[in-house]
């Protein structure tokens, strides 16, 4: 599941990444890019898991998805995925208690998660203090 919900999402950021930057958004899209990267190498992680337990790997591909074009809009529809994504993963790490390495792995990527959750937050604090017009232009 972890490797196809998030290899899918991966591909987002990337996308809204290059949207970003074709705005003139530079940092923004930058950051989204670099989120595509982190989360590639959990995939990565996960599969080698999955492959080290005996598992078999499998591609899923996923529906359409459309990008948004409002960087307000979409960093607010990403912290609601993000939020749903921690409570799913605290959720799982019990189930993972039995098996150490997976544990560990996913310990990790929840605590990486949650940063890029309260980046999410500290972007929208930082819009309602500064504006939107202030923000979008500390983003070229």
């Amino acid at each position: 599941m972890i490797v196809s919900e998030l290899s899918g999402s991966s591909y987002v950021h990337k996308m809204q990444g290059l949207l970003f930057k074709s705005m003139g958004f530079e940092k923004l899209g930058q950051k989204y890019l670099g989120h595509y990267d982190e989360e590639m190498a959990w995939v990565e992680k996960y599969a080698n898991r999955l492959l080290d337990l005996g598992g078999e790997l499998k591609v899923c591909l996923h529906q359409e998805a459309d990008l948004v074009a409002d960087p307000k809009a979409y960093i607010e529809a990403d912290l609601k995925l993000q939020r749903e994504g921690v409570d799913q993963l605290y959720k799982l790490m019990p189930a993972l208690a039995a098996d150490p390495t997976t544990y560990d792995i996913t310990k990790a990527y929840l605590l990486d998660e949650e940063e890029d959750l309260y980046w999410s937050e500290q972007q929208l604090d930082l819009i309602e203090k500064i504006g939107l017009q202030n923000w979008l232009v500390s983003q070229m």
